[in-house]
């Protein structure tokens, strides 16, 4: 069958040290996966499973720069460590779950915070939140076959030059394994998707002209200025 129009082009992240890229196919989200997060965002870590969401693969954006988005007065920011799957399956045991893990990169959710509030009051779904253009700047992926599966680590987050955010991965609420295998309970997994893994404590605002700097130990760093 022919297309009808040239089909849109696989995104491909760059893979530190290798020529190849990574193609991705999908991005879920984990949604309050740091206590302080959740409790800051007015929820209960405690008592609530891991939910997720997504975004769309042309979300995500590599560079120096990123455009302040249409349609909101609070764009907020999240960093947070992102798992690349170079394998899939369903119900994938916890126990294996990390031989699925091709590499890690930093990632910076951001959220149209108003448009997700509204959202939320109605009851509706988040994408106008979370799914928008530029919404997921990454940095190149790192093979854990060079730096193995991080399960500690400081993830911070800088705006020009000042501390915003800072946790540790193991303050997660679901470690890695955990949310490769619930996730793989809801849909079948495959090489190329990505997971957002949740952000810890401090998420804020950012304007146009801000330079943001975020790090997630032993994986990397990410930079690029709001314009």
């Amino acid at each position: 069958m022919t297309p009808l129009f040239p089909p849109a082009p696989t995104t491909l992240l760059p893979i530190s040290g290798r020529d190849s890229g990574f193609p991705v196919r999908r991005v879920y989200c984990v949604g309050r996966n740091y206590a302080a997060h959740a409790r800051e965002m007015g929820h209960d870590p405690d008592r609530e499973p891991p939910f997720f969401f997504q975004k769309n693969p042309d979300n995500l954006i590599l560079g120096a720069t990123v455009p302040y988005p249409v349609a909101t007065q609070d764009l907020h920011h999240e960093v947070e460590l992102v798992v690349a799957l170079g394998s899939g399956g369903v119900d994938i045991p916890e126990g294996t779950a990390l031989s699925h893990v091709f590499g890690y990169a930093v990632g910076v959710d951001l959220t149209r915070r108003d448009l997700q509030a509204q959202a939320k009051k109605a009851g509706r779904p988040w994408e106008v939140g979370k799914a928008f253009e530029h919404s997921a700047p990454i940095s190149p992926i790192q093979p854990a076959v060079e730096i193995g599966h991080p399960a500690e680590g400081a993830v911070a987050l800088d705006v020009n030059g000042a501390r915003r955010q800072e946790g540790d991965l193991n303050q997660l609420i679901w470690s890695v394994p955990e949310v490769i295998a619930t996730l793989s309970r809801l849909f079948t997994l495959a090489p190329g998707d990505l997971i957002f893994t949740g952000t810890p404590a401090g998420v804020g605002p950012v304007v146009a002209g801000d330079r943001v700097d975020c790090t997630v130990e032993g994986v990397g760093s990410l930079s690029f200025a709001m314009t």
